[in-house]
């Protein structure tokens, strides 16, 4: 059996294809004992879907687990409302629509499509600023589809002895970059 690949991965991927190496290197350490201060926040805005506590719609489906058998891909989404069609990725503060944010949300959508749910509306929400972004569906941009297949594809093929180039920016911000023998 092939096993799958967490939503929670895609971005983590783009940002440093390493990372998810060295993330499993923890396993089921504690996260407050290697976690960044925007990391923390980022869990601490999702405590009221995590526990269920954002809304008492039946329409809405908070944190559940979900899983594409044709992408091989699953994990958990933030928000679904049923009655909307309207699938939700929430995050603390977004101040750019990193291409990573749209696969997250490509794959919850693929998930729920391949478990019978009818998605017909994507968006990305910032918690801090109260803002929505509307994504377009995965077959309305070959961009972000095209990208979200290649993504799959490294992550599949990724092998942690690839020549690597760090770039010192996302280096300086990685949590791992302790364990990493390539960081600046």
């Amino acid at each position: 059996m092939e096993s799958y690949i967490p939503i929670s991965f895609l971005n983590d991927f783009i940002f440093c294809p390493r990372s998810i190496y060295f993330h499993q290197l923890y396993g089921g350490v504690d996260t407050r004992l290697y976690q960044s201060t925007d990391q923390v926040a980022g869990t601490i805005a999702h405590q009221s879907l995590d526990e269920k506590r954002y809304s008492t719609s039946k329409s809405i489906l908070q944190t559940i687990e979900v899983y594409s058998s044709r992408f091989h891909i699953g994990g958990k989404i933030d928000m679904f409302d049923r009655a909307k069609k309207l699938l939700v990725e929430r995050k603390k503060k977004i101040k750019w629509i990193y291409d990573g944010y749209v696969y997250q949300l490509y794959a919850q959508y693929y998930c729920l499509v391949d478990m019978g749910y009818d998605v017909r509306q994507l968006r990305l929400y910032s918690m801090d600023d109260n803002k929505s972004y509307p994504i377009p569906l995965p077959l309305e941009s070959e961009k972000y589809y095209n990208g979200f297949m290649q993504l799959l594809y490294k992550i599949r093929h990724f092998r942690i002895d690839t020549p690597f180039v760090p770039n010192p920016n996302k280096c300086h911000r990685c949590i791992y970059n302790n364990l990493c023998d390539a960081a600046c």
